[in-house]
């Protein structure tokens, strides 16, 4: 076993080689044997891949609000611009993963006086499908309202999936767009306002609004409200991004 992880640290990143240890852990308890990766040295071999290649995550940058300013600033004057501001503006006010972004169904939106209910049929936390609904309020500079209600009537949606692929032809599918579709369009209108495409992601929809309302002060249970996060442990992450710099222990020595 420690063989074969040893090996596996020739091409893959610590990262995946303990999701393939914890399948190995988990494939022998339910067939009711020995399990392997408990030995003294399976777990050296494991310590010692982490020190030599490190597990820090990748980080991609945050959407934030100015940013994201910019990337909606850029949408060309089509169908396509009209379907991704609208992409944009509701993935980042909902903090929504790009899977919740995808599934959603024209049904899943209820339009109030003060904004929409976003109903989310299932998510990463929620496997039992439970749902839950978030509210997606008005705004007066990128109204993500206003930018889905025009993408909607251009392309003639009235019922099925909210986001879909167009053609060259400018023909509107009846099919939903795939996550990747979600980070291409991302990446590509990070692009265009400027910013370097590499580090950003579909994941950057949902750090961005998170990190911008925690530099806002927002509430801690209402940004969990909004994010479906389950733990506080891991909406602390971006509140300490947001944060870095805010009185800060070497300001002022100077």
């Amino acid at each position: 076993m420690a063989s074969y992880i040893a090996a596996e640290a020739q091409t893959a990143k610590p990262s995946t080689i303990g999701r393939r240890v914890a399948a190995i852990r988990y494939a022998h308890k339910l067939a009711g044997f020995d399990t392997p990766t408990d030995a003294e040295g399976v777990k050296a071999t494991m310590r010692g891949i982490c020190r030599t290649f490190g597990s820090a995550k990748n980080k991609k940058a945050p959407a934030v609000a100015d940013k994201m300013l910019s990337m909606v600033a850029t949408t060309p004057d089509r169908l396509s611009g009209l379907r991704d501001r609208a992409l944009l503006l509701l993935g980042f006010a909902g903090a929504f993963r790009r899977s919740e972004l995808v599934a959603l169904d024209v049904a899943d939106i209820e339009e109030t006086q003060t904004g929409l209910l976003v109903t989310i049929r299932r998510g990463k936390t929620d496997q039992e499908a439970l749902g839950r609904t978030i509210a997606i309020t008005r705004s007066d500079v990128a109204c993500p309202v206003k930018a889905l209600t025009e993408w909607l009537n251009a392309a003639g949606i009235v019922s099925g999936s909210l986001f879909r692929p167009i053609n060259k032809s400018g023909t509107v599918a009846a099919s939903r767009l795939t996550c990747r579709s979600v980070a291409n369009i991302v990446k590509e209108y990070a692009g265009r306002a400027g910013f370097d495409a590499a580090i950003f992601s579909a994941h950057s929809l949902r750090s961005g609004f998170l990190t911008s309302a925690a530099a806002k002060g927002a509430s801690i249970f209402k940004m969990m409200d909004q994010s479906g996060h389950k733990s506080i442990d891991t909406l602390r992450g971006y509140v300490r991004d947001a944060e870095l710099f805010k009185d800060h222990a070497g300001a002022g020595l100077l």
